[in-house]
């Protein structure tokens, strides 16, 4: 059995662990397998994310910032990007808090961020400090076209932008990917995505807050994620 093979399964049994479930196995293609919870049988899929580089487990949790000052920073970069941001793109940034002059970092970063859609590289990058705040963007590309074509971040200048970096292109590419595969045929249950990254970020509340920002269009009822020691979590439904 593959390690990838083994992860899936791991992940199925974590499920099943954890809502007293019992399993029927799929195929190796879709859906992975079906659970059967009071009577009721659920298609899963699951999808393992590979960690890039190092694992990120003992990692601190990012320390995000959402005051009103944050919000208007990225809805309005969200605003002004809408048109220029081709379909199947996604622009990620990570700003460090706090942010004393808003007004000229988000005129400086949009202006930045259009530079860098213009570029033809694989995957554009920029790290750069504007009035005193470290700035990371990053371009992805591989999306659908419902996918959010902005995602911001503004954390603390202790916390790691790679980090929220690496899980959100991790989450938009495997999320997406998992998403684009047909429903089984005459099947008519609910389908729920499990998402297994135990050797990832083990803080819910950050896959939750990148989640919310994703828009990536789904028919599954429920999304799970099993983190570290096979513990599951809730991102959707």
């Amino acid at each position: 059995m593959s390690e990838l093979r083994k992860r899936q399964q791991a992940a199925i049994e974590a499920v099943v662990r954890h809502f007293s479930a019992t399993r029927e196995d799929g195929s190796k293609e879709s859906p992975n397998a079906y659970v059967v919870i009071a009577g009721k049988q659920i298609a899963v899929e699951v999808a393992v994310i590979e960690q890039k580089g190092a694992k990120q487990g003992s990692f601190a949790k990012p320390r995000l910032r959402f005051d009103k000052v944050v919000l208007g920073l990225v809805g309005g970069l969200r605003a002004a990007l809408r048109e220029f941001v081709p379909d199947g793109q996604t622009v990620l940034l990570t700003v460090t808090a706090p942010i004393w002059l808003p007004s000229k970092t988000a005129a400086v970063l949009e202006d930045k961020i259009k530079v860098c859609l213009a570029r033809r590289s694989a995957q554009p990058e920029i790290k750069d400090t504007i009035h005193g705040n470290q700035i990371r963007v990053r371009v992805v590309k591989g999306g659908s076209k419902g996918n959010s074509k902005f995602i911001g971040f503004v954390h603390n200048p202790d916390s790691d932008p790679e980090v929220l970096l690496n899980l959100t292109q991790s989450l938009l590419l495997y999320i997406g990917a998992a998403a684009s595969k047909p429903a089984p045929k005459k099947f008519t249950g609910d389908r729920w995505l499990v998402v297994a990254n135990e050797d990832g970020l083990s803080h819910i509340e950050t896959y939750r807050h990148i989640y919310a920002q994703l828009t990536i269009p789904t028919d599954f009822k429920k999304i799970l994620i099993v983190l570290a020691g096979g513990r599951v979590e809730t991102l959707d439904g």
